[in-house]
């Protein structure tokens, strides 16, 4: 039998506490994994270092390179609450274009392709040499892909799966692009593109001794 749950049972998991309202772009503290509205959690952490649930220190001087935007969260709140994405995309474009800006989500898909440029060029260079660095297993457990030559890498705390799903393709499949054909799990579970190495780690990872050890595959379609 079908149970129904009353959207205000769940309100106090998918709701900001700074603001009240329900998450948008629901960001997670990497640390305490608290999550709020992340324009919410930027204006205060430009006062506080502290997390505004349990009050934890953040980070004393980079408060903002330990919060990560949390896409599973934010699917969530929308597919519970009715209409809120619909409403707050318009909302978001009606701010712009009173103030005849042209709204980021909008030019977001023309410069995709830069974005990915600059990341590349960023990887290239020492931009991250120093952050908290973090050693890495990348194990193969497929038969139709082949094991990488060197297994164990050292990089920043602050790289992504995404970041790591280039650097596979880029060894096995012979093109950086290819990237979206892999999977990365951890513990057997799947890994968004989003999550950094620092959130990982905290998450999945904390009590175990390194390194962090993750694995590929081709993708799976869901």
């Amino acid at each position: 039998m079908e149970r129904r749950v009353k959207l205000k049972t769940i309100n106090p998991h998918i709701t900001c506490k700074i603001c009240g309202g329900y998450f948008i772009d629901a960001t997670t503290v990497t640390e305490c994994l608290h999550t709020f509205c992340k324009s919410c959690l930027v204006k205060h952490l430009e006062e506080k270092k502290t997390c505004p649930t349990c009050d934890n220190i953040i980070h004393q001087s980079h408060p903002l390179q330990y919060i990560s935007f949390d896409r599973t969260m934010q699917d969530i709140v929308y597919k519970l609450v009715p209409k809120l994405q619909e409403d707050e995309s318009r909302r978001e474009r009606d701010f712009y274009k009173s103030r005849n800006m042209p709204c980021p989500k909008d030019i977001t898909q023309n410069h995709e392709d830069d974005n990915e440029k600059v990341m590349e060029a960023h990887a290239e260079s020492d931009f991250h040499r120093l952050d908290e660095q973090v050693n890495v297993c990348l194990e193969c457990i497929s038969n139709n892909f082949k094991s990488l030559q060197r297994r164990f890498i050292r990089c920043s705390s602050q790289a992504t799966i995404t970041h790591l799903k280039k650097l596979v393709a880029k060894k096995i499949l012979n093109g950086i692009e290819k990237y979206r054909e892999i999977d990365i799990l951890c513990n057997e579970e799947l890994l968004g593109k989003d999550h950094t190495l620092k959130f990982v780690y905290v998450t999945r990872w904390r009590f175990r001794d390194p390194p962090l050890r993750l694995q590929f595959r081709p993708r799976v379609e869901l």
